[in-house]
């Protein structure tokens, strides 16, 4: 599902992020993504932009004890109506499916919510707003018969438990997530914050995701197996933060004059210190590195009908002409759609 991103200068509400909340509820699948949509907030404050996000966490009790007893309270009650536009988040639960479908009174509430109050709203011709499942989650959404016939995901371990529940639906294995329409399920754990960046990555885009991303230690961010991942995503699976605030300068700014010198100044280190430390972490020199960012993005403008000239403007470089130069450096063809 295709998402504008949350631009500079732009004051669109912010993202109504929904945790549903349940007893016995996995304490990082709850953290680990909240964490990543507070992160996103926090870079774009610091860039003096103002919230994409805003965290809620609803249930059918107003207290719960999380999986591992720490007390959960003050919970909203799920709400009759949503705000435009709500991502709402089915959290997992410890235990086999015997132990998670045993159905009791929140479970059920939460269960009929959905199915009459919820996805009507997500499922509505042009909603804003999405479903997204960590874990556990699916299942709920699964016997809540939200599914249908999209693909889907879970955690490993019950993955033939969805697809009895979920008869007709595609249930995909050895994924991170999977993405359907407006349903967004992840395979559990740490899997919640993969997909949390990218939904962070789709609505303000990849950089501020890197940004989540290295701040969050999540050195190699997953995708869903699609080999169209972004390629401002590639040569960020490291740790080091002279390089990463190079490649995040270069991402918002592909256009800029980057210089050996203005790189460095980023850097915060010599020219010399900094392509030593490119080379050691990215196997790039930072030149390459420029010219990789400004060559995906000026590709991806021509996938969107631009026009050559358009598309190099657009991505950064000086003329059509220095856009073929770069792309020949780096042993391709004449871009297709230049003139």
């Amino acid at each position: 599902m295709d998402r504008e991103p949350h631009l500079k200068g732009a004051t669109p509400a912010p993202v109504e992020v929904l945790f549903v909340v349940l007893p016995d509820t996995l304490l990082l699948d709850l953290a680990g993504p909240a964490e990543a949509f507070r992160l996103a907030n926090q870079a774009l404050q610091r860039r003096g932009q103002p919230a994409a996000f805003r965290l809620r966490y609803v249930g059918p009790q107003p207290q719960v004890v999380s999986s591992v007893g720490l007390a959960l309270d003050k919970l909203e009650p799920l709400p009759t109506q949503l705000a435009a536009p709500s991502w709402v988040l089915l959290l997992g639960r410890p235990g086999d499916v015997l132990q998670v479908l045993r159905r009791q009174r929140p479970w059920l509430t939460t269960r009929d919510w959905l199915s009459r109050t919820l996805w009507p709203q997500v499922s509505a011709p042009a909603s804003p707003h999405r479903l997204l499942t960590v874990c556990v989650g699916a299942l709920l959404a699964a016997d809540a018969g939200l599914i249908g016939t999209r693909r889907c995901t879970t955690h490993h371990e019950l993955l033939d438990d969805l697809a009895r529940l979920a008869p007709q639906a595609q249930v995909l294995a050895n994924r991170v997530f999977v993405e359907d329409g407006p349903l967004l399920s992840s395979a559990g754990i740490t899997a919640g914050i993969d997909l949390a960046l990218h939904c962070i990555a789709q609505h303000c885009g990849d950089a501020l995701a890197a940004t989540v991303a290295q701040v969050m230690v999540a050195a190699d961010r997953r995708g869903t197996q699609d080999p169209q991942r972004s390629p401002l995503l590639a040569f960020r699976n490291h740790l080091h933060p002279a390089v990463h605030r190079v490649q995040e300068a270069v991402c918002e700014q592909p256009g800029a004059d980057w210089s050996a010198e203005a790189l460095s100044a980023v850097a915060h280190v010599t020219p010399r210190q900094l392509t030593r430390l490119f080379r050691e972490h990215t196997g790039l020199t930072p030149r390459a590195y420029v010219e990789h960012v400004r060559i995906s993005l000026a590709q991806q403008a021509l996938r969107r009908g631009a026009s050559g000239q358009q598309a190099a403007h657009l991505a950064g470089f000086s003329s059509d002409r220095q856009w073929r130069r770069a792309h020949a450096r780096r042993g391709g063809r004449a871009p297709a759609g230049g003139h």
